[in-house]
């Protein structure tokens, strides 16, 4: 088992401290006025993954999708229940995080590989295959904010693939890009669960979860609704959106 998750809660707690500064704030809080609300992103989620696995992620705006990939990749501390992860991870959760706009392409691809905790040997032996899957050969001096949207995502979608992560996370990653790099994206993905990784993706893409993934787990307003087979639980959500 790569990836376990027993009863994962996420809570955030909601007051009007910005509202009104730090002595309202004491005040209230000394003489039991303030109030403060939570609001669970998620909610009690439990799933396993093994060795190989591909799990898609489905749920509307707000589901608690990106909030739960944060966790498994050890950015947040949930408020309740476990996490067990047993490998090393990639994750691409925003396109420009741990970029720097002011470094040039070639200075940010060795940045991101020390970040996921390469050595420098490894990534000399790597970047020539990055930048060539990304297609940046011609971009390599130029500054990382120069590049559009879709370059920075091939990036950032290169470094996560070729450098053999045992857990693979991609938020919405696939949707930025022609339909060629898509494509490619896609088989790149297929190969790195092929090697034994463990992916684990975020889309609104029914299709490509259909088309990619052997589990799916359906989020709604932070709740787990269902987890298992990718037929099964698609179908159940697709019924879900037609009857909205």
């Amino acid at each position: 088992m790569i990836i376990e998750l027993n009863d994962i809660s996420i809570c955030y707690k909601i007051g009007d401290f910005k509202e009104i500064g730090l002595k309202e704030y004491i005040m209230r809080r000394i003489h039991g006025k303030y109030q403060e609300k939570q609001f669970w992103a998620v909610k009690d989620v439990s799933f396993s993954l093994n060795k190989g696995d591909m799990l898609g992620i489905v749920g509307g705006n707000g589901a608690g999708k990106s909030t739960l990939l944060k966790v498994i990749s050890g950015i947040m501390i949930p408020t309740k229940g476990k996490v067990n992860i047993n490998g090393r991870i990639a994750a691409l959760l925003e396109l420009a995080s741990g970029f720097d706009g002011d470094l040039t392409v070639q200075e940010n691809t060795y940045l991101r590989g020390a970040m996921l905790g390469y050595t420098r040997s490894f990534m000399n032996e790597k970047y020539s295959n990055i930048i060539e899957f990304a297609e940046l050969e011609n971009f390599q001096d130029r500054p990382f904010r120069q590049l559009s949207s879709g370059m920075k995502s091939r990036l950032a979608f290169s470094i996560a693939c070729l450098v053999n992560p045992d857990i693979l996370i991609l938020d919405e990653v696939l949707s930025v890009g022609d339909g060629s790099f898509r494509k490619k994206s896609e088989n790149k993905m297929l190969e790195v669960i092929k090697g034994g990784a463990t992916t684990i993706l975020v889309s609104h893409s029914i299709e490509q979860i259909r088309r990619m993934c052997n589990k799916v787990l359906w989020l709604d307003h932070g709740k787990q609704m269902a987890f298992g087979d990718t037929k099964a639980v698609c179908n159940q959500y697709e019924q879900f959106l037609a009857q909205m």
